[in-house]
């Protein structure tokens, strides 16, 4: 898979993933108004309208992109009519050929962590017959239990021939509280950023491992580090845009190539007809308001290479 997302990103030359992040408030009225006609203001209705909305924007720029990361937590605040929802999300982005990077952040340890992995990237067995879950290709995974944490789902994705991003050092501000703590002289976040190289160092790719990581835009210095620690690892960087990270920002993350890392954008491409650059296009057009800002996306990164 992690061949699969390389060879797509090169096609489509653009090292971007949108985030399937729907909060019910990003949905235009129009599209609300018409699942609750029919579901009425329910979790059915709230889970019908997330789910035409991430159709929309799917059909709007699926040509453009390589992959999609839909947030799970974003469904499953709407129980199990927004998991519904969710499974027919990732569904419908494969139909599309979109790599689906499923953002669930797991992470506990033995048979908990393996019917995590299961659920998500593998097939669980019913009597004779095995079934997939959600079936994501990527997850991202926690690894503060440690390898206990990481491994069943390295074995699913060496089963399966999928792939996962470890938390390594995240976007928001406060995560230097743990992940910049020193520990025999260096910071957490490149011990972890170690451990990923050696995780990966049997499960690889053409040229890069299927065990991949998080590095948040928001800090380009500790990406540079990052990067060099990790030659072969693909990295997942969130934090672009809304969360203040810029293109420039970005330069660290990526190999002389222009390969190894694929960056994030959620609200600021599904949620771009809010936004006043994008106001002309109004609310009843807002998946041609996120064509046009992944577009914009595209240009902004590929402008630093």
């Amino acid at each position: 898979m992690i061949n699969k997302l390389v060879s797509e990103i090169k096609k489509k030359n653009a090292p971007i993933v949108v985030g399937l992040d729907p909060m019910l408030n990003y949905v235009p009225k129009h599209i609300q108004e018409k699942a609750f006609a029919e579901y009425g203001e329910t979790l059915e209705g709230a889970a019908e309208a997330i789910w035409q909305f991430n159709k929309a924007i799917v059909d709007a720029t699926y040509d453009l992109i390589p992959a999609v990361k839909p947030q799970i937590a974003m469904y499953e605040q709407f129980g199990i009519p927004g998991l519904v929802s969710y499974k027919k999300t990732i569904d419908y982005c494969k139909e599309k050929g979109l790599v689906v990077i499923g953002d669930i952040k797991r992470g506990d340890i033995g048979s908990t962590s393996t019917a995590y992995a299961v659920g998500h990237l593998g097939k669980v067995q019913v009597g004779s017959k095995f079934y997939a879950g959600f079936d994501e290709d990527f997850a991202t995974v926690n690894p503060y239990l440690g390898s206990d944490g990481v491994k069943p789902f390295i074995d699913v994705c060496k089963e399966e021939k999928k792939g996962i991003f470890v938390l390594v050092k995240t976007s928001n501000p406060s995560s230097g509280e743990f992940q910049d703590k020193e520990v025999d002289g260096k910071p957490l976040y490149e011990l972890v950023g170690e451990m990923v190289a050696k995780w990966g160092e049997d499960c690889m790719g053409d040229d890069y491992s299927y065990v991949g990581c998080v590095v948040g835009a928001t800090y380009p210095e500790m990406g540079k580090v990052l990067r060099k620690l990790m030659p072969k690892t693909y990295i997942l960087v969130p934090g672009y845009g809304a969360q203040g990270g810029t293109a420039k920002d970005l330069k660290p993350y990526f190999n002389e190539d222009g390969l190894g890392a694929i960056v994030n954008s959620s609200r600021g491409i599904i949620a771009a007809y809010r936004q006043e650059a994008y106001s002309k296009f109004g609310e009843e057009n807002f998946a041609d308001a996120s064509r046009e800002a992944v577009i914009n996306m595209k240009n902004d990164i590929n402008s630093i290479f």
